[in-house]
């Protein structure tokens, strides 16, 4: 089959992945075997692939936004038949039995894997998934489509809890790639206002399209205090705008698995009056079926540039230089 490995992790202008013929993996007991139809391009492939995050998995496959059909399944498993349509996201094995999954917190699980960095995932033909960890796709969207939703959209959705928005209340939104112009739909059929600040002038009319109240620069003041807000962007620079963007109370989650270096912080200017600073790290099953459940009853606006997967590389330089308005999608 074909896929691409990271073979050197460095920048992507080096070429980090490579393009390889792979012999097809075989299904181990409890999994599936999926054919590949797409793969979204997120920006934690990005950051595999150039060593911001340490290497799991040598000539690992990047991917784990997948949306595929069954072609094989391992032993012992009941819930999936060959033929049904699937997909696989970034969280594919917890342990189950520490005090984290014990109290719904399996996303903070210290013996948690994932896909395209533990195990090979997207980038390719074929791809396996735990049955446990695969995921139901909801009607009415096209492949394209879908794949953004298995971690723009799950990742998104947490971020946004883990925000806080008060009912009624002014959201920021800084950064607007593929997972925040999902998050920021669900914001506003929440009842929230939406605020955008990204250095993109693209993205700034596709958030102005979708309803946001606002769009400007990157590190610019929105035109009004924010309740709460989420750094998509992987940029520590943009922690203490956000910071002093919110009004008294607010909170500030950053939803990425990676971030550059966070600048000094100025206690009276960025946190007094109990502005509050929270990470995102990963998303647990139920966040991600919630989340699929009101994609299905809501039908999201899903903005995708397409990539056959022979293109896989040209797609992560894009991702790198925002050159994507929404969300990249290799089509297999």
């Amino acid at each position: 089959m074909r896929a691409w490995q990271v073979r050197r992790p460095g920048p992507v202008a080096t070429a980090p992945l490579v393009q390889v013929t792979a012999p097809v993996p075989e299904p181990g007991p409890g999994e599936l075997l999926v054919a590949v139809q797409a793969c979204g391009v997120c920006r934690t492939d990005l950051h595999v692939a150039e060593g911001d995050l340490p290497v799991h998995r040598h000539d690992v496959v990047p991917g784990h936004e997948v949306v595929g059909e069954i072609t094989r399944v391992g032993d012992g498993v009941d819930a999936f038949a060959v033929g049904d349509r699937v997909g696989i996201a970034w969280l594919r094995h917890t342990c189950g039995v520490c005090r984290y999954c014990v109290r719904g917190h399996e996303n903070l699980c210290p013996d948690s894997r994932y896909t395209g960095w533990d195990a090979d995932g997207g980038y390719a033909e074929f791809a396996t998934v735990p049955a446990a960890f695969a995921l139901p796709l909801p009607a009415g969207y096209s492949d394209a489509e879908l794949a953004p939703l298995l971690c723009a959209g799950i990742i998104g959705y947490r971020a946004l809890l883990r925000a806080d928005v008060p009912p009624g209340g002014r959201l920021g939104i800084y950064g607007f790639g593929g997972s925040a112009h999902l998050t920021a739909q669900v914001a506003l059929a929440s009842g929230a206002e939406v605020h955008v600040m990204t250095r993109g002038e693209r993205a700034r009319e596709l958030a102005l399209s979708l309803g946001a109240a606002s769009a400007q620069g990157a590190a610019a003041p929105p035109p009004v205090p924010l309740d709460s807000a989420i750094l998509f962007a992987p940029v520590g620079d943009l922690v203490l705008p956000a910071l002093e963007a919110l009004d008294r109370g607010g909170t500030l989650a950053v939803a990425g698995i990676h971030l550059s270096d966070i600048p000094v912080l100025n206690y009276q200017r960025h946190l007094f009056q109990e502005r509050q600073l929270r990470s995102v790290t990963s998303n647990t099953r139920a966040d991600a079926h919630a989340f699929l459940r009101f994609a299905g009853e809501r039908r999201l606006q899903v903005t995708t540039a397409r990539y056959p997967l022979d293109r896989a590389d040209d797609a992560l330089s894009d991702l790198s230089a925002g050159r994507i308005a929404g969300a990249g999608v290799l089509i297999v």
